[in-house]
């Protein structure tokens, strides 16, 4: 079984700063992608940010520009920073991870961007 903790979120006002981390057990993020979702009261889940064993990222394009994924193996822990925010980035931030065809997804830690 996985554990991922989060934290880092937050209140903050629009055009602020949060900077969210992942810790997990193991070595997952070692060879493993990392994701991060968000979720707003009455929308759908959506991804935003991944990064997988090499560094490679990819980003929503509502974040493009804005965040940041980024992980660092040896402390087995991921992070967002996440810039510029606005109103509209305001939800329920996951992490989520897939570990033997299995799925494994955070608490959940709450943004707030007030405008």
């Amino acid at each position: 079984q996985v554990l991922l903790v989060e934290s880092g979120g937050g209140l903050v006002q629009a055009g602020g700063s949060l900077r969210l981390s992942c810790a997990a057990s193991g070595t997952i993020f070692s060879r493993n992608a990392m994701d991060w979702y968000r979720q707003a009261p009455g929308k759908q889940r959506e991804l935003v940010a991944t990064i997988i064993s090499g560094g490679i990222t990819n980003y929503a394009d509502s974040v493009k520009g804005r965040f940041t994924i980024s992980r660092d193996n040896a402390k087995n822990t991921v992070y967002l920073q996440m810039n510029s925010l606005k109103p509209e980035d305001t939800a329920v931030y996951y992490c989520h991870c897939v570990v033997g065809w299995k799925h494994f997804w955070g608490q959940g830690t709450q943004v707030t961007v007030s405008s």
